[in-house]
């Protein structure tokens, strides 16, 4: 993401502050909230870059925010960095970290080609309580002297404000969350209602065609018109539904954090222990991405549904290639998918194998009776 420019000198005064305080409190959305706060501290500060990075369970970063580094250095920067060295001590300690210069420290690790140079370093936990949220760092403070006490102070103020907007935003989305929840399961009724008393007409009509077909074919005629006009009508519900029910968040958030999302709100609507986790997938076509939820879907219904397992894994990882995979692994009870095949059920695995081909990706099962379910698939990188 692309820095702030300086406007002649770094802001200053109860002002600049009040004014990024106030402005970290009326963001909703998380991403938006990182965003600001990063923005802020970099400017208040008048550091060359600050990021915030929030952890996962993984050892990683289920988001991490940038401000002072363009999109161009960052997507050759390449994978999102790991919890290791002077990050991993943000994360686990619960006091500052202020050094004269980052790469004499014995903890760090160096880091990516593209990175730029950094050298003095000032960095921050933020903390809701005993529980970590993130970690709040600046690098390369412009003058001579580096950050100063007076610096530190200024981030600490910042960091436990961003605590308190992160907190609330992280239950603005899970209120959304649920809201979604109920509003698909709303729609999933309404769909079920109109489209079964389609059908059942349908069926209906076409009996009455076919047994009129010998005996008065002019009627018959009628009828099968009758059938084709409400085979018609079913299929205006079923494209209204589908519209409705496109998932909008995959537009403004992305794969990633549209599918963790997605597996938060099944994890806590489930008995079964439901995960995620991504390794270095960042943005992917539009297709892919929409094809890749949708299989992701269409697998942990069916492993919520059918496999009477306690876990799932959802898992979505980059490719050397520059694609993805999507990985949804069940410790259910398995099955034999060429008896499945055989028995004409197909668990939705056809329409799955179709949109992993409609992308030029491919889908793959592993699955055998007690052993659990793995449905893999693969798109190519661009």
């Amino acid at each position: 993401m692309t820095g702030s420019p300086p406007h002649g000198g770094p802001p200053s005064g109860l002002a600049a502050v009040s004014t990024a305080l106030l402005a970290m409190s009326r963001r909703l959305e998380v991403r938006d909230v990182l965003r600001t706060i990063v923005v802020s501290a970099r400017e208040l500060l008048d550091a060359e870059y600050a990021a915030l990075g929030v952890p996962d369970d993984h050892g990683g970063f289920a988001q991490f925010v940038v401000d002072g580094i363009s999109p161009e250095q960052w997507r050759r920067i390449g994978p999102l960095p790991r919890q290791h060295g002077i990050l991993a001590a943000m994360l686990h300690e619960p006091g500052p970290e202020r050094l004269a210069d980052v790469r004499e420290d014995p903890r760090f690790e160096g880091w990516p080609d593209a990175h730029p140079e950094m050298s003095d370093f000032l960095g921050m936990p933020v903390r809701d309580g005993e529980e970590t949220l993130g970690a709040l760092f600046l690098a390369n403070k412009r003058g001579p002297r580096g950050f100063t006490d007076e610096d530190q102070e200024l981030l600490s103020l910042l960091a436990q404000h961003a605590a308190i907007a992160l907190t609330n935003a992280h239950l603005y989305e899970r209120s959304r969350e649920l809201t979604i929840a109920e509003e698909r399961s709303r729609l999933a009724h309404e769909l079920h209602d109109a489209v079964s008393q389609k059908l059942f007409s349908l069926r209906l009509t076409a009996q009455a065609a076919a047994t009129l077909v010998d005996r008065d074919p002019a009627r018959a005629k009628d009828e099968l018109q009758q059938v084709a006009a409400l085979a018609a009508e079913a299929a205006d519900e079923l494209r209204a539904a589908v519209t409705e029910l496109r998932p909008a968040a995959l537009d403004e958030d992305g794969l990633v954090a549209t599918l963790r999302t997605h597996v938060h709100v099944l994890d806590r609507a489930h008995t079964a222990h439901v995960t995620f986790t991504c390794d270095g997938v960042r943005a992917l076509p539009a297709a892919q991405e929409e094809a890749l939820l949708r299989v992701a879907q269409e697998a942990l219904h069916n492993a919520l549904r059918h496999s009477a397992g306690d876990r799932v894994e959802v898992t979505l990882a980059r490719t050397p290639s520059g694609g993805a995979v999507l990985r949804v692994l069940d410790t259910g009870k398995g099955f034999d998918p060429k008896a499945v095949r055989r028995a004409g059920r197909h668990l939705g695995l056809v329409s799955m194998r179709d949109r992993a081909g409609g992308v030029g990706g491919r889908l793959t099962v592993h699955s055998e009776p007690g052993r659990g379910t793995t449905i893999e698939m693969e798109v190519p990188g661009g």
